[in-house]
């Protein structure tokens, strides 16, 4: 059973611009570039990096999304309060 993931996120504003930057990384574009570049969260810096976290410490929907994806799956746009996420998991334990 995962008991943490670790995740990356791209928050942006609109699902529209979420969209957009989901068909980059379809397209090859390094998830940690689009982060650093166009995520409104601080973690942005780290290339979208939020490290591990358990159930209960993020929001639902975005909690929800994120302990559901497989290591190296990236979400559809995920709307929460904050605005759309573009999601990636990297680690589990």
């Amino acid at each position: 059973m995962v008991v943490q993931v670790r995740a990356s996120h791209i928050l942006v504003n609109s699902k529209a611009e979420a969209d957009k930057l989901s068909g980059r990384l379809k397209a090859g574009t390094r998830f940690e570039d689009l982060a650093r570049k166009h995520s409104k969260c601080p973690s942005g810096k780290k290339g979208g990096d939020l490290g591990f976290f358990g159930k209960g410490q993020m929001v639902k929907p975005f909690e929800e999304v994120a302990f559901s994806l497989k290591i190296g799956q990236v979400s559809e746009p995920v709307k929460t309060q904050f605005g759309y996420h573009l999601i990636l998991v990297t680690g589990q334990k």
